[in-house]
């Protein structure tokens, strides 16, 4: 009596595709992914875009000698990736062609008012009081519409991922998650930041990785942790406003948002 048939052994990862010099590369996403205030603003950029010619898609392309397509946006959500905006800024999808070989994404945080909770959330309570911005942070407070924008957001990025192979099959996906902007834990400062808002804030921030790597893992692609790249930003204060600055472990220097 023989057994069961030993199962197949696993198919072995295809070969990444060819990334020369000269190769066109398409970046997407939010402002993590734009690098507002850091160097210059980036040649024809729209101004509302914050796009800055010292982010990494251009760091990467000059370094690597690629043919760079930046379409990164402030404030951008995973649906103004996959679709025109209600402004008619194009799908930032639409400037993946056939011939592209690499494209990075960094977006998701404003999909569950991450970066815009904390944001408003430090302006003066003059300004935190108005209703519509209260309106706002109310419903970022609010668990439930949390838990709803997680599972949109897997399903965006994994559209993403879809649109990436249908329109560029040769190309190399990569996402690369967020710096990390907030103290691990409670007994640090976090200047006119809520202890509470912190708290949530760390709390989302623990989740986007996880979730933005399942994807990577079930779309085949590549998948770059910043976070851990990156101490905790030291809260500091301008103008009333609290404002982050990262501090790179591989890179020197600070990035002021």
């Amino acid at each position: 009596m023989t057994g069961p048939e030993p199962p197949e052994p696993p198919k072995p990862p295809e070969p990444p595709p060819d990334i020369g010099p000269g190769s066109r590369y398409v970046a997407m996403g939010s402002s993590f992914a734009v690098g507002p205030g850091i160097g210059r603003r980036a040649p024809g950029s729209p101004r509302a875009a914050g796009r800055s010619s010292a982010n990494y898609a251009h760091l990467v392309a000059r370094r690597l000698a690629l043919e760079l397509d930046d379409v990164t946006f402030s404030g951008a959500t995973t649906q103004d990736i996959l679709a025109a905006t209600a402004a008619g800024r194009p799908a930032q999808i639409d400037a993946v062609t056939p011939a592209t070989k690499l494209v990075t994404l960094t977006g998701g945080g404003n999909d569950v008012g991450w970066a815009p909770r904390i944001l408003l959330s430090s302006l003066p309570w003059p300004v935190r009081a108005i209703p519509p911005v209260r309106r706002q942070l109310d419903s970022y407070a609010d668990p439930d519409l949390t838990e709803q924008r997680f599972g949109t957001l897997s399903e965006n990025l994994l559209k993403i991922a879809a649109e990436v192979r249908q329109r560029a099959p040769e190309s190399r996906l990569v996402f690369v998650d967020y710096l990390t902007v907030l103290p691990p834990d409670g007994t640090t400062p976090t200047g006119v930041l809520p202890a509470d808002v912190a708290e949530w804030g760390r709390a989302v921030a623990r989740r986007l990785p996880g979730i933005t790597q399942d994807v990577a893992a079930q779309s085949g692609s590549a998948f770059v942790a910043a976070s851990a790249a990156s101490a905790y930003l030291a809260c500091r204060t301008r103008g009333g406003a609290s404002l982050p600055t990262v501090t790179t472990r591989r890179v020197g220097g600070t990035i002021s948002a």
